[in-house]
């Protein structure tokens, strides 16, 4: 039996059931919220959503786990010392999704659009200069599948492109970095820096005053990553002194964003409600069901989450 571990609201986790039911019309799937004991102790594999822990360690019979989100630092936390395999979501589609995001939001800055929504509300009819896309290097923090596909969208848009791993990788058609040295080269050359990277220890607070001093003057960012990579206050003082000219931020220390947050107001910020690449509901399904019926054929499982790096 397959349980169904959510803490999303109750409509949002019926229609998860139905697609998932669909894809996998030879297994129960069952949501936890309905099982009783003698089901629970017939689970087998759990299927998650931001779950609560405590219901995971009620299915005694639980082999591994599989989420439905391609983050996982908030599971990897919460189930602290497990030793349960974790598999996390590999959707092409998503990277598809986010590579869209990313250009769309590059271009954004490119073509000047928050200057000239400024000089809107300004009633000033000012033309400002235009530059090249190859007059504009991107970097990017996150070489990952998320990484790889907006690398190539934006090379393919004509921008400059360099990007940053924390250990080597090789893409064809793109600069890369790795290490200390590697970051501080990729962000000494970003026009437009974009974070991709997966939150874990080294990654919290890796944004802040002294890296975001080495962007070049009027530099902008876009965090599609997590919130917490960036430290607030100092994206604050960058934008206000002008170090930076603007950040694009889809992701926050807490969400939804408070309502009196200062992001709301700040005139140099453009804020979105975590929409860069929301899971397709349809695609995923289709991979956690082909995930599950080759484990049930072979007993192998896919690529698992490795605890001690986060992701």
């Amino acid at each position: 039996m397959i349980a169904l571990v959510t803490r999303i609201p109750d409509e949002a986790e019926r229609l998860w059931l139905d697609v998932l039911s669909i894809e996998m019309p030879d297994e129960k799937i069952v949501s936890f919220r309905h099982l009783d004991d003698e089901d629970r102790a017939a689970v087998d594999i759990a299927i998650v959503a931001n779950p609560d822990p405590m219901d995971l360690v009620r299915l005694p019979g639980l082999k591994w786990i599989h989420s439905l989100w391609a983050g996982v630092e908030r599971l990897v936390s919460e189930l602290g010392d497990s030793t349960l395999p974790v598999v996390r979501l590999v959707d092409p589609q998503l990277s598809r999704t986010m590579a869209e995001a990313v250009l769309a939001w590059t271009y954004y800055l490119f073509r000047d659009m928050p200057a000239y929504a400024r000089f809107q509300r300004e009633r000033n009819w000012q033309q400002l200069s235009y530059r090249r896309p190859e007059q504009v290097t991107v970097g990017l923090l996150g070489l990952g599948a998320l990484g790889e596909a907006a690398a190539h969208r934006l090379t393919e848009a004509g921008f400059n492109v360099i990007g940053w791993s924390r250990s080597a990788k090789d893409i064809e058609g793109i600069e890369t970095c790795f290490g200390d040295d590697g970051l501080n080269t990729v962000l000494s050359r970003s026009d437009i820096l974009v974070c991709l990277l997966p939150l874990t220890p080294e990654t919290r607070g890796l944004l802040n005053t002294e890296r975001l001093a080495l962007l070049p003057t009027n530099a902008s960012l876009i965090n599609f990553a997590r919130g917490p990579i960036v430290v607030s206050n100092d994206l604050f003082q960058a934008l206000d002194t002008g170090r930076l000219n603007h950040a694009v931020l889809d992701v926050f220390d807490v969400e939804p964003l408070p309502s009196d947050a200062p992001f709301w107001d700040h005139p140099r910020i453009t804020v979105l409600p975590h929409i860069s690449a929301p899971t397709d509901r349809e695609t995923a399904a289709a991979l956690v069901a082909d995930n599950i019926r080759t484990f049930r054929r072979t007993a192998i499982l896919p690529s698992t989450v490795d605890f001690a790096r986060g992701y």
